[in-house]
């Protein structure tokens, strides 16, 4: 059996562990471990070389922002970050049709800009605006599918905890990725706000109206979301400002959301530990992925597969825009079953090579950056596609009451509108890149 059979075979291997429920770190170790044993002969060289994987793997400075950004995120839940947000998005919108589910998408973008991660803010701004949307008549259809689709925008508006993960393995420059997700952030929850308004002008009763709210009191109540605006222009205005370097700024972000939680009595004791005892399970189970994806990648090596399968697609001749639509629709597919982490870790050590051999017209740093924001715009799509969408268990967990094709069919407006606008980052790279090239 050659090497390159055993890497094809090792894909099919590991995707049947993953369905079946072994954890995605455990699956990529084993079949690493077992697929060296194949190439090599011996098992012995793999759990030798095993120190320096792990130790090349938790030693990168890069993966310090990880455990700092998901503390600002827990830390910011337990401020009441997210009640602010909400209260002010649903003052300024809540009196027209569908407004009260543009307020929570808009909350979502804003709680997304200090979170990081997608199912955090789907369980967090679930809490908050799910009974107040049943509370105005929003059919159980819309209320579950906004919110499913919002909580999406926690993993594209930086900071971002996959596009960490994604400069890691490509060796981007994070601060670069983050400013390339900008654009497309902005335009998903704008694209998100266009299709609850074009769901409820098809199907009005689906929505009630609140009373409108004076100006007085909404100018009254924006003094309640200043602790967003800070931490926002601290961790992101001191990245672009070059005074902190993105893992300064995490720690910024992480101590500036515990002062305010602090401040506003949101957080005791028992809090803490809380969020410092979660911030450490997510952390490890992080690790251990990337662990996991370290010990698969070293075997992948062995087998030459990722450099022969980039050579093979360029040879082969077919068109460059061709080969990213497949991968993106095998994103779509995959980002159902997946978390997003996952799937980048699986999928980017086979198609980055691949992609970066192409001629999009654009540099190789260009190339790199734009191809990570399709790949988090596609994983957004399978997070809520049905039927095995990780949002839509979230949401639906909070939502017993609605049925789940209830739920199917109040997200398909906001995966036509993910769609559209994952082919117009595909057709216009400027899109992404555009902020990039103005502001280096």
């Amino acid at each position: 059996m050659s090497n390159i059979l055993i890497g094809l075979l090792s894909f099919g291997a590991l995707l049947g562990l993953v369905f079946v429920r072994v954890p995605i770190g455990l699956a990529m170790l084993l079949c690493g471990w077992v697929g060296s044993w194949l190439v090599m002969g011996t098992p012995w060289p793999f759990l030798n070389q095993m120190k320096q994987v792990t130790y090349s793997t938790f030693s990168d400075y890069t993966l310090s922002v990880v455990p700092l950004f998901l503390l600002m995120g827990q830390f910011s839940a337990m401020g009441g970050i997210s009640q602010s947000l909400f209260r002010n998005a649903q003052n300024w919108l809540g009196h027209r049709r569908g407004g009260l589910a543009m307020a929570a998408i808009g909350a979502c973008a804003g709680f997304a800009s200090i979170s990081g991660s997608s199912m955090a803010t789907a369980a967090t701004m679930g809490q908050v605006a799910l009974p107040e949307l049943r509370r105005n008549g929003y059919s159980g259809a819309l209320a579950t599918g906004t919110l499913a689709a919002g909580g999406t925008l926690g993993i594209l508006i930086p900071p971002s905890l996959v596009l960490v993960v994604y400069a890691t393995l490509t060796e981007q420059n994070i601060a670069k990725l983050f400013i390339c997700a900008f654009v497309p952030g902005f335009l998903a929850a704008l694209g998100y706000m266009i299709a609850i308004r074009v769901y409820v002008w098809f199907n009005p009763d689906e929505a009630g109206l609140r009373e409108r709210v004076p100006y007085a009191a909404r100018l009254k109540d924006l003094l309640y979301i200043w602790d967003v605006l800070l931490i926002f222009v601290l961790v992101l205005g001191g990245i672009y400002g070059g005074v902190f370097t993105p893992t300064e700024a995490a720690a910024i972000g992480a101590f500036g959301t515990f002062l305010i939680a602090l401040l506003k009595g949101g957080l005791t004791r028992d809090q803490l530990m809380r969020a410092v005892f979660q911030t450490a399970t997510l952390s490890a189970t992080l690790f251990f992925i990337l662990l996991g994806a370290g010990a698969y990648n070293t075997f992948l090596a062995l087998t030459q597969l990722p450099q022969e399968t980039a050579a093979w697609v360029v040879q082969f001749g077919l068109s460059p825009w061709l080969i990213i639509g497949l991968m993106l629709v095998l994103y779509f597919i995959l980002g159902g079953p997946m978390d997003s982490l996952s799937m980048i870790l699986l999928t980017i050590p086979i198609f980055f090579p691949i992609v970066l051999s192409l001629d999009f017209g654009l540099t190789p740093e260009e190339t790199g950056l734009w191809f990570g924001i399709l790949v988090l715009v596609s994983a957004e799509v399978g997070m809520i596609s049905p039927p095995v969408g990780m949002n839509l268990f979230i949401i639906q967990s909070m939502a017993r009451d609605v049925p789940t094709l209830q739920l199917f069919r109040g997200v398909m407006p906001f995966i036509y509108s993910d769609v559209l606008r994952t082919i117009l980052l595909v057709a216009f790279p400027s899109i992404s890149l555009a902020l990039l090239r103005w502001l280096y």
